[in-house]
C-alpha cells in the first residue's frame, strides 16, 4: 500500500514529466504520443527511476484505452457499424489474417518457436494500437481522410478480434498455479453471460438511470454516473478475463442512439485525454532499457521485423481490399505498422501461461514500444514524399484535365468551402470563371451538384495548367487554400508569370498577410470579417443601435488596418512588432473611451427624459 506522501510524489512526477516532455515533442513536430512515451522512459526504472514500480499503475493507465473505446462506441451506432461492415469485417479481417499468418510462419519456421507460441506471436503482433493510431490521426487531422476511415475500421475489428485471442491463450498454454479451473465451457459461459448482462443492462436499465440522474440537475452526479457505466462494464469484463476495452465499447455502442450520448461524451472526454496520456507514460516506463545493452541487436531486429513486415502487408491490403490509392495505402500502413496496447495484454497473459519466456516477453514489450516511437518519425520523414505523390497517384478522369471554357474573368484555385462560396457568387452574377483543384473527390462532388460547373483537375503551381486555364485573359486570380505555404508558392508562381493580374488570397494570420503583401497580393484574413460580424451581434445585443454598432466596427476595422500597414514595415523585427502592438492597444482604448462616454451620456439623457416625463405626468394629475 502506498503512503500518502508517495502517492503525491508519483502524481507530481507524472504531471511534471507530461508538462515538460509533451510540449517539447509537439514543438519538434514529433507528436504528443512520442512525448508521453519519452516521459515514461525518462522517469521509469530504466533511467531516473523516479517511479520504481510502473506495473502498479498499469490497471489505472488502461482506463485511458477503456474510455477511448467507450467514446468510439458512442460515435458508432449499430446502424453505422452495419454501413461500415465491409471496411470492418473486410479490410480488418484481411489485415489481421494476413499479418498474423506471415509473422506466425516466420516465428515457427525461421526462429524455431513452438507452434502455440508462434501462433500467439503472429496474432499479437498483428494487432495495432487503437489509442496510438487514433491519436496520431487526430493530431494530423486525418480521421476523415480515406486512409483515416479505413484505419478506424481496421482498429475496430482488431479490438473485437482481441476477445477470442485472449480466450484462446489459456487453451494453448499451461494454467498458472493456484488459478481457477480452466474449464473452457465454463469460461465461455462466463464471457457470454457478462456480455449478455452488458447488452440487457444497456438496453433496458441505462436509459432510465440517466433519465433519473438528469432530473437531479447536478453536474457532479451526471459525471459520476458516466464514469460508473464505463468503469463498471470494464470491471465486469475484467472479472471474467476479457478485455476491459471491449466492455466499454459495447456499453458505448448500446448508448450510441441514446438521447444522452452527447452528455456522456462531454463528461468522459476530459478523463479520457488525461488517462490516455498516463497509458502511454506507463508503456514508456515498462520498457526494459537494460535489454538494449544485453540484447540490443535482437530488439532492433524484432522492431524492424514488426514494422518491416506489417507495413508492406497492410499496404497490400489497403490497395487490394480497401481500394485505396498508393499514397493513402502507404499512410494506412504507416499508421497501423506499430504494435498495439492489446499486444501487451496478450503477451502478459501468454507469459503467465508459459507460452513466452521472460526474456522474450521483455524483448516484445520493448520492441512494441520502440515501434510506437518510430512510427511518427517515419511519417514525418515520408510526409514530403507522400504530399508530392498524393495528387498524381489516383487516376484522374480525362475530362477533368481537359480545360475547355470561354475566357474567364476569374480563376479560382481551390474548391473548398471558401472557393465554393466564391464560385456560387460568380455563377449567380453570370461572371465567367474557371476553378482548379487537385482533389478528385472535390471535383466529383462539385460536378455532381452541377454537371456544367467549370471545375477542372490541375495544380496551379504548374505553368502549363495556368496557360490551359487562360489565366493571361483573366482579371482576378483567387487563392483559397488553407495551407499558407501552398498559398505563398501559388502566389509567387502566378505573379511571376502574370505580373498584371490581380491576386486575392486567403491569409491565415498577420504574418501571412505581410508575406502576401510583399508579393503584391490582396490578402483577406480568413477569420477577421466573421469576428467583426460576431462583435457587431454582441454590441447590438448589449443595447446599441445597429447604426452605433456599425460605427464602432468600422472604426475598429480602420484602426486595425492602419496598425497592420504600420507593422508591415517592421514585421521581420519581433521586438518592433510587439512594441507596435502595445501602442496600438493603448490607442484603441483611447479611441473607444469617447464611445463609452457617449453611451453613458445617452443613458443619462434617457434617464433624465424619463424623470422629466414622470414629473410632468405627476403635475398633470
Amino acid at each position: 500500500m502506498h503512503e500518502p506522501g508517495s502517492i503525491l510524489q508519483v502524481v507530481v512526477v507524472l504531471l511534471l514529466a507530461t508538462v515538460i516532455a509533451v510540449p517539447l515533442a509537439k514543438r519538434l513536430r514529433l507528436g504528443a504520443v512520442i512525448g508521453y512515451l519519452a516521459a515514461g522512459v525518462i522517469i521509469g526504472p530504466g533511467a531516473l527511476a523516479l517511479i520504481a514500480h510502473p506495473e502498479s499503475m498499469s490497471h489505472v493507465s488502461e482506463l485511458g484505452v477503456v474510455l477511448l473505446l467507450f467514446i468510439i462506441g458512442l460515435e458508432l451506432s449499430p446502424k453505422r457499424l452495419w454501413v461500415m461492415r465491409r471496411a470492418v469485417f473486410g479490410t480488418g479481417l484481411a489485415q489481421v489474417l494476413l499479418c498474423a499468418s506471415v509473422m506466425a510462419l516466420l516465428a515457427w519456421l525461421v526462429f524455431a518457436q513452438p507452434l502455440q507460441t508462434a501462433l500467439i506471436l503472429g496474432l499479437g503482433l498483428a494487432l495495432s494500437s487503437t489509442a496510438f493510431g487514433l491519436q496520431l490521426l487526430a493530431e494530423r487531422r486525418e480521421l476523415n481522410s480515406p486512409h483515416g476511415r479505413q484505419a478506424f475500421a481496421v482498429l475496430l475489428f482488431q479490438d473485437i478480434a482481441a476477445i477470442p485471442l485472449i480466450a484462446l491463450i489459456p487453451l494453448l498454454g499451461v494454467q498458472p498455479e493456484g488459478s481457477a479451473d480452466g474449464n473452457p465451457l465454463g469460461r465461455t459461459a462466463e464471457v457470454l453471460g457478462s456480455i449478455a448482462v452488458i447488452v440487457i443492462g444497456g438496453r433496458y436499465l441505462l436509459r432510465p438511470l440517466f433519465r433519473v440522474v438528469a432530473r437531479t440537475g447536478l453536474q457532479e452526479v451526471s459525471t459520476a454516473t458516466a464514469l460508473l457505466v464505463v468503469i463498471g462494464t470494464a470491471w465486469l469484463m475484467d472479472m471474467v478475463g476479457v478485455s476491459m476495452a471491449l466492455g466499454a465499447f459495447l456499453a458505448g455502442l448500446l448508448l450510441a442512439d441514446s438521447e444522452y450520448r452527447h452528455e456522456l461524451e462531454s463528461q468522459i472526454e476530459p478523463f479520457k485525454g488525461l488517462l490516455l496520456g498516463l497509458f502511454f507514460i506507463t508503456v514508456g516506463m515498462q520498457a526494459d532499457l537494460s535489454l538494449l545493452a544485453s540484447n540490443g541487436s535482437a530488439v532492433a531486429l524484432l522492431t524492424a521485423l514488426v514494422i518491416g513486415l506489417k507495413l508492406p502487408l497492410i499496404y497490400l491490403v489497403g490497395r487490394s481490399v480497401a481500394g485505396l490509392d498508393s499514397a493513402n495505402a502507404l499512410r494506412l500502413g504507416l499508421v497501423l505498422a506499430a504494435g498495439g496496447e492489446f499486444a501487451f495484454v496478450v503477451f502478459q497473459l501468454a507469459a503467465g501461461h508459459q507460452l513466452l519466456s521472460p526474456s522474450l516477453h521483455g524483448m516484445l514489450v520493448l520492441a512494441i514500444t520502440l515501434s510506437m516511437a518510430i512510427t511518427p518519425l517515419l511519417i514525418l520523414a515520408l510526409s514530403p514524399l507522400l504530399s508530392r505523390a498524393a495528387n498524381s497517384i489516383r487516376p484522374v478522369p480525362p475530362e477533368y484535365e481537359q480545360i475547355e471554357s470561354d475566357s474567364p474573368r476569374v480563376v479560382i484555385s481551390g474548391m473548398g468551402r471558401m472557393g465554393q462560396v466564391i464560385a456560387r457568387m460568380m455563377r449567380a452574377q453570370r461572371v465567367p470563371y474557371i476553378a482548379l483543384d487537385t482533389s478528385v473527390d472535390s471535383i466529383d462532388m462539385s460536378r455532381s451538384l452541377s454537371a456544367d460547373m467549370p471545375i477542372f483537375y490541375g495544380d496551379p503551381l504548374r505553368p502549363e495548367i495556368l496557360r490551359a486555364a487562360q489565366v493571361d485573359k483573366a482579371q482576378f486570380f483567387i487563392i483559397t487554400s488553407s495551407d499558407p505555404d501552398v498559398t505563398l508558392r501559388t502566389a509567387e508562381t502566378v505573379r511571376r508569370l502574370y505580373p498584371a493580374i490581380t491576386i486575392i488570397a486567403r491569409a491565415r494570420n498577420r504574418q501571412h498577410v505581410h508575406k502576401l503583401i510583399d508579393l503584391n497580393v490582396l490578402a483577406v484574413r480568413e477569420t477577421f470579417h466573421s469576428s467583426l460580424e460576431m462583435s457587431r451581434q454582441i454590441l447590438t445585443g448589449m443595447g446599441l443601435s445597429p447604426e452605433q454598432a456599425d460605427s464602432r466596427i468600422a472604426r475598429f476595422r480602420r484602426h486595425d488596418e492602419a496598425v497592420l500597414a504600420a507593422q508591415h514595415r517592421v514585421y521581420d523585427d519581433a521586438a518592433a512588432v510587439m512594441q507596435t502592438a502595445r501602442q496600438a492597444r493603448a490607442e484603441l482604448e483611447t479611441l473607444f473611451d469617447a464611445d463609452r462616454i457617449e453611451v453613458n451620456s445617452v443613458q443619462d439623457a434617457v434617464a433624465g427624459a424619463i424623470q422629466t416625463a414622470d414629473a410632468d405626468g405627476s403635475q398633470r394629475q
